[in-house]
């Protein structure tokens, strides 16, 4: 009681002194206000801002920066009116109504030129916590601080702060405000140098503090990081990779490997996805050295933990997707949100994953791997593990009748990205899917396609024996594999990527043709009728003489199937089609014949096929000329 006394009194004498008619006076009062006016206290604060005016607030400030003068002002004190003047503007903006008005805005430029002209830190640390306050207390404020080119400003101070400073918070709290209120792609345009340098500065305090900023500092990389495409921040890879990206990596792997909340968690993961994004997964095993050890910590750790926090989170997420999508409440907002979140979370766990599989399989053509046989042995465990939660997922998603949208089609391309370099993985599971996945369509498609592209690299692998032929047979995915390929030809965006997954299909359909005697399977007449219609738009648009061998060569194996006058009967197809067959056909009989190092095996299945056929295709001769 006697304490709230003396500081009502105080206050009194501060207001007295603050509304005095000399300059002396004023100074005097607001020397008190920073040694007794608490920063809670708003109803004080707003009564001395009241009492000492913003007019005099800026002649001291203007003084303390030389710019101006007050009564009995000295160039020796410049510098305590400078200190007294930012630390009563700051204290004073602890009053959301004082920081948003115009007096406090309009400081925002000259606060920013003190920062730049000054070292020492108290001072610097309550320029920034006025900068914060104003920004937080309006937009106007925020904008100011942008036109008045305050992210040059930060920039240029970050890796001369005290690692871990109150000064360090404030500058990550008042670029992640600006980052929220601002479009990134604004500010990259403008300081994408800038923006190198507060990646770089940030990733020291995300590497070495061991405290809540550490989060603060992950959060703000992933703000800047994982909305930036990875083609615009060359700046940032032109710096030394000691620096940025190694301190990442060590933040990263110390997160992970601690106890922290789940979240912080997957927001590691996020910033590991952004970085191999940029340098690739190679990443994931450079080499790191630490401080706390003259040993270097083992070239594995980082991926090995990356993929394990992948494979948990993907168990808890596909989880949870699943309940929201069979069990909770449909159609409300919480539930939609929900639902979309954990979606983008597992795609990024998927990302790594993906991204992981592909580190794996080049193994063998990387000279000088980091990557022994027992991190080899324990990734493959790992990612065995991670496809069983995956199938289990497609399953009951099949159980629920669910065969449309983005986030099946994404499972099934991770099943496919794994299955590819290791097609007998989870071999059971996969059989008794393996028509689901291949009926799965994205969001946007009318029919299955992407699913069916997605596994091409295991069917064409499995198919090689009649084991595989089988189980796709059995489960009606030759017909897909057929639409797949008529859709790639048939493409008007036909790209020169989409050669690897013609071939596969090809492949693929060549192996279960060639082994028609050992598997069971119908092929109707539309089916086809449909793939002899592509084969002949495929050969008629390419130059590439291993395309056409491979489409004659299938043509050759269809042609066992029905005859020239029952494709004629057709309605589907017509005398143009079956010429540019026999043209095709003739072609490639030729041209092997002239260059017998070429297609050998191909060459055999067209002209065994002609001597089996040939009597049924009365007009084929006149093409081949006998």
């Amino acid at each position: 009681m006697e304490a709230q006394q003396d500081q009502s009194l105080n206050l009194e004498e501060c207001l007295k002194l603050l509304k005095g008619a000399r300059d002396e006076q004023r100074l005097a009062g607001l020397l008190l206000v920073t040694k007794f006016c608490k920063a809670d206290d708003h109803s004080s604060l707003r009564r001395v801002y009241e009492a000492v005016g913003s007019l005099f607030l800026d002649r001291l400030l203007r003084t303390g920066m030389g710019k101006g003068t007050i009564s009995s002002s000295r160039d020796s004190n410049r510098d305590a009116y400078l200190n007294l003047s930012i630390a009563v503007l700051a204290t004073l903006c602890r009053v959301p109504e004082i920081a948003s008005s115009e007096d406090m805005v309009s400081k925002i430029p000259m606060i920013l030129e003190v920062i730049s002209t000054q070292s020492c830190s108290s001072v610097l640390e309550e320029c920034c916590e006025f900068l914060y306050l104003v920004s937080t207390a309006s937009e106007n404020g925020i904008m100011r601080f942008y036109e008045s080119r305050g992210i040059k400003v930060l920039a240029s101070q970050l890796f001369s702060l005290q690692d871990g400073s109150h000064l360090v918070e404030i500058s990550i709290k008042l670029l992640q405000l600006i980052l929220s209120k601002i479009s990134l792609d604004t500010i990259r345009n403008e300081y994408l140098s800038e923006l190198s340098v507060i990646v770089a500065a940030i990733a020291k305090q995300f590497a070495i503090l061991h405290n809540s900023l550490k989060f603060e500092a992950l959060h703000l990389l992933n703000s800047i990081l994982s909305s930036t495409d990875s083609s615009q921040l060359k700046t940032l890879q032109l710096r030394p990779q000691d620096s940025w990206s190694h301190n990442i990596r060590v933040g990263i792997m110390a997160i992970l490997q601690n106890r922290v909340a789940t979240a912080e968690r997957l927001q590691a993961l996020i910033l590991a996805e952004s970085m191999v994004s940029i340098f690739g997964e190679d990443w994931l095993i450079s080499k790191v050295s630490t401080n706390e050890t003259q040993d270097p910590t083992p070239a594995d750790m980082c991926l090995l933990l990356v993929l394990e926090q992948s494979r948990v989170e993907i168990a808890v997420l596909l989880n949870e997707l699943a309940y929201l999508k069979y069990e909770a409440p449909q159609d409300t907002s919480t539930t939609v949100e929900a639902y979309s979140l954990k979606q983008r979370n597992v795609a990024v766990a998927y990302s790594l994953v993906e991204k992981i599989i592909k580190l794996i399989s080049n193994v063998d053509e990387n000279e000088g791997t980091l990557l022994d046989d027992d991190t080899l042995t324990k990734l493959i465990l790992q990612l065995n593990e991670t496809i069983a939660v995956v199938l289990e997922y497609l399953e009951d998603a099949k159980e629920h009748g669910q065969r449309k949208g983005d986030g099946l089609l994404a499972s099934v391309r991770i099943i496919g990205s794994y299955l590819a370099e290791a097609p007998l993985a989870c071999k059971e599971k996969v059989q008794d899917l393996l028509g689901y996945m291949l009926s799965i369509e994205g969001a946007d498609e009318q029919r299955p396609f992407h699913s069916v592209c997605f596994l091409l690299p295991m069917l064409c692998q499995i198919t090689m024996k009649v084991e595989g032929c089988k189980a796709l047979a059995s489960c009606g995915g030759l017909k897909a594999v057929l639409d797949c390929f008529s859709k790639l030809i048939g493409s008007n965006v036909y790209l020169v990527e989409d050669d690897g997954r013609v071939f596969l299909a090809c492949d693929t359909i060549m192996n279960l043709l060639l082994k028609k005697n050992k598997v069971q399977f119908m092929l109707d007449e539309s089916a086809f009728v449909d793939l002899l219609k592509a084969l002949a738009y495929w050969s008629e648009n390419t130059d590439d003489m291993s395309s056409k061998m491979m489409a004659s060569s299938i043509c050759a194996l269809i042609f066992d199937y029905t005859s020239e006058e029952a494709l004629l009967k057709n309605p589907d197809f017509n005398h143009g089609t079956l010429r540019s067959l026999y043209h095709l056909i003739a072609r490639c009989l030729a041209s092997s014949e002239q260059d017998t190092n070429s297609d050998t095996d191909l060459y055999e299945i067209i002209s065994t096929g002609f001597s089996r056929w040939a009597h049924r295709y009365p007009h084929i001769r006149e093409a081949i000329k006998i």
